[in-house]
Formats: C-alpha cells, sequence, structure tokens
C-alpha cells in the first residue's frame, strides 16, 4: 500500500511541476530530455544489485524497456497536441479515462476476479475522473481534432498495459531499478533524436533554467514509475483494482491542488467527482 501512496504523490507531483513550467516559459522538450537523462542516471545509480552494462542488452525485459522508452517521448508529445488542439481538461480526461484498458487486459490476461461489486467500482471511478478533469470551456471540440485524445486514450492504456506485462514476466525484485533506467535511457535517447532534428532547422542555446526543469522533473518521474513497478510486484493487489486507484488518486490529489495551490476554478461536476472518485476506491478496494 504505501508504494501504491508514494506513486501516487510523486505522479501528481509530476502535474505540479509541469504547471510551473508554463509559469516560467521552460522549454519543455528540453526540459523533458534532461529529465530522461535524470531518471536513467538515477535507475543505475540505486540499483539493487550490481549493473554490468554490457548484459542489459540480453536481458529477458530489454524489448519491454525500447517500447516503453519510444512510448514515453511518443505519448508526451501526443498529451502535448492534444492539450493545443483540444484543451488541457480533454487531454486529462483522454490519459486517464484510459485505465480501462490494463483493468481490462488485468482481466483477460491475469485471470483477475471479475465481480459485480467490482464492476460497479470501476464504472464509478471512471465517471469520477471525468467529472473532476473536465473544465467549463466554451470552445467546441472540431472533429477532426479528435485523433489526438483516441491515440493519447490508448497510447497511455498501452503503456500501463506492457508496464504490467513486462513486470509480470519479465522483471526480478532485484532489477527493478535497472529495468527502470533502461527504459528511462531509451527514452532519454529517442528525445535527443526529436531534439537534433528540431535543432538543424533552428538552433538554440539549451538553457541553464531548462536544465535546472529537467533535474527537477526528472527525479519524481523516476520514482513515480519504480513506485507504480513496486507496487505491482505486490501479491495482495490485483493490477485492475491497483491501476484503478491509482489512476483515481492522481485525480483526486492534483484536482485538490489545483485547487488549494494554483486557485483554479473548482466546478459542481469537479466536486461530485472527486466525491464519487472517493466512493468509488473503497468500492474497488473492498471488491
Amino acid at each position: 500500500m504505501i508504494y501504491l501512496l508514494l506513486s501516487i504523490l510523486f505522479s501528481t507531483g509530476l502535474f505540479v511541476i509541469f504547471k510551473y513550467f508554463g509559469i516560467y516559459k521552460i522549454d519543455v522538450l528540453k526540459a523533458i530530455v534532461i529529465n530522461y537523462i535524470v531518471a536513467f542516471s538515477l535507475g543505475f545509480a540505486f540499483a539493487e544489485k550490481s549493473v554490468n552494462f554490457s548484459e542489459i542488452p540480453n536481458q529477458p525485459w530489454i524489448y519491454g524497456a525500447l517500447i516503453l522508452g519510444v512510448l514515453f517521448v511518443a505519448i508526451f508529445f501526443v498529451m502535448a497536441m492534444t492539450a493545443q488542439k483540444n484543451g488541457v481538461s480533454v487531454a486529462s480526461v483522454a490519459g486517464k479515462m484510459s485505465v480501462v484498458i490494463p483493468v481490462l487486459f488485468g482481466v483477460l490476461l491475469y485471470n483477475e476476479s471479475v465481480t459485480f461489486l467490482k464492476a460497479i467500482g470501476v464504472a464509478i471511478a471512471l465517471l469520477a475522473v471525468y467529472l473532476a478533469s473536465v473544465k467549463e470551456s466554451k470552445t467546441k471540440i472540431k472533429k477532426a481534432s479528435l485523433l489526438f485524445p483516441i491515440l493519447l486514450f490508448f497510447g497511455s492504456g498501452a503503456i500501463d498495459t506492457i508496464l504490467k506485462y513486462v513486470e509480470v514476466n519479465f522483471v526480478p525484485e532485484n532489477e527493478v531499478a535497472i529495468f527502470s533506467g533502461s527504459l528511462f535511457s531509451v527514452a532519454a535517447i529517442f528525445g535527443l533524436i526529436i531534439l537534433g532534428i528540431k535543432s538543424l532547422k533552428k538552433t538554440t542555446p539549451f538553457g541553464v533554467k531548462n536544465i535546472i526543469a529537467g533535474i527537477v522533473l526528472g527525479i519524481p518521474n523516476y520514482y513515480s514509475i519504480v513506485f507504480l513497478i513496486k507496487a505491482l510486484q505486490h501479491k495482495n493487489f490485483e493490477s485492475s483494482v491497483l491501476f484503478t486507484v491509482n489512476n483515481v488518486g492522481i485525480v483526486i490529489l492534483s484536482t485538490l491542488v489545483g485547487l488549494f495551490l494554483f486557485k483554479e476554478h473548482f466546478s459542481l461536476k469537479n466536486k461530485i467527482g472527486v466525491f464519487l472518485a472517493i466512493i468509488g476506491i473503497i468500492i474497488v478496494t473492498i471488491a
């Protein structure tokens, strides 16, 4: 339970940091690249056992790390495009509603329990995520721009599903940090390639503040993944329950942080969403 709570805490911290990125005009791509460099450095620095880098390409989880590393960066860009074209609230809803994908795969692949109470809890949690995340907006969504929310929905769900699959089948408990460091290193390399391509068109200084921002982001980003993997390794938690509680917990905490720290508007829908989220978590946990 402590790993799940820490994952929720550190994941919420990422939203807070991204909020400050906008306030301080941080170049997000540059900060993201530094963030992944910091994250993979932490992974190898705090590895549970000595790291032999020549053996990493032969590890059974390496293909999972490659896929997840690329997805991390790709889905980040999809998230950015969704926020730009459809609004931040749509990006938030699409990302968090994707919890239905790993929940479904948890039932199909790992024969996790399906009870009426659990189904009701997940349904309430999904409704809660939508209500807590949605913001009042007069902007109409164009059908043509629905591509990005759809990609974000399936991409976010794919990350959680693949992470669970690789953890269950290939990652020993004493290799969590090495595995995490490896997938972050892939993300860093992929991000550097994109940054290099962009710099061919227009070269700009990296900027000290972007480096500092990347370091600040990298630490909670690393631990949010490590604690999630450790929570997934807990035998008493089914992944369908864990992903539901994790995503809904992040929505509740980030919504409350937005309300109290950034003085964001808190509509009646948001209040109902937070209330339902708590109810949903209780039901799913009991089930």
